[in-house]
């Protein structure tokens, strides 16, 4: 076993102005992707120029910071919203969602596809192979934060957190890799080759639900919520299924409709 690591949150003050280890991992996740889809568009003679991938980041960037916190105070913290409406814009006591932040892409993406005279599928089929890195390095900013801890557990690889005197997964760890390694290799090899459309985004929407429902079950659920359902789901492993379902659509659809 060892020790999970004491990490300043804050990387750097400069008098009232902090800048945060999380922030710059989104920071560094955003710079990535926008650097990962010119090079797909020149690797693959793709028709975006760098004027309309900066616009679609742009577009981007606003749907995750709004879906994600949305998304997570109606998904995990309805409770509080409820409560106390004006919590949604207390960004700074942290909270986002994944499901909200994607839900929030979409929304921003359609919007952008509309202004560029591009479907919608065009414009997601093209992000989702850079979509991994960015989740990545939240992962990791997670990780620096001490957040989403793991399930008690004996294995050798397992950290006390500070505080306890129980070994848990790092789970964070578990998904930085999963969702930063793993799927970024997956959809890197997928759309490499041309696919037809719903193709790309059906693999990005069966292959992150997937391994987000088996990593899952390593991670602590949300205390306030614990198991939604079967005395086991956790509310990532509920909100997950809809991806799965809507991939395999977007897959089925795809190779069907080519075969028709």
């Amino acid at each position: 076993m060892w020790h999970y690591p004491v990490l300043d949150p804050v990387l750097i003050s400069i008098g009232p102005v902090s800048i945060h280890w999380y922030a710059l991992s989104y920071l560094v996740g955003i710079s990535l992707v926008w650097w990962s889809l010119g090079q797909r568009a020149r690797a693959q003679a793709l028709a975006w120029n760098d004027e309309q991938i900066s616009d679609m980041i742009f577009y981007g960037v606003l749907g995750v910071i709004l879906g994600g916190r949305i998304g997570y105070m109606l998904f995990y913290g309805w409770q509080s919203l409820a409560a106390d409406p004006l919590s949604l814009f207390r960004v700074w006591e942290g909270g986002m969602s994944f499901h909200g932040g994607l839900l929030g892409v979409l929304v921003a993406m359609y919007f952008y596809g509309w202004q560029q005279g591009r479907g919608f599928i065009g414009v997601t089929d093209y992000i989702a192979p850079s979509v991994p890195i960015a989740l990545g390095c939240g992962r990791i900013g997670n990780f620096i934060n001490g957040e989403l801890p793991g399930r008690v557990t004996d294995v050798p690889w397992a950290a006390i957190y500070p505080g306890e005197a129980l070994g848990r997964h790092p789970s964070s760890l578990y998904q930085a890799f999963s969702e930063g390694v793993v799927l970024f290799a997956i959809m890197w090899l997928f759309s490499r080759r041309s696919r037809p459309p719903f193709a790309i985004s059906g693999m990005f929407l069966t292959t992150y639900g997937g391994l987000r429902f088996l990593t899952e079950f390593f991670r602590e659920p949300d205390r306030h919520l614990m198991f939604i359902a079967f005395d086991w789901m956790t509310m990532g492993q509920l909100l997950s299924l809809p991806m799965i379902a809507l991939g395999v659509s977007f897959l089925f659809y795809s190779y069907h409709k080519e075969t028709v």
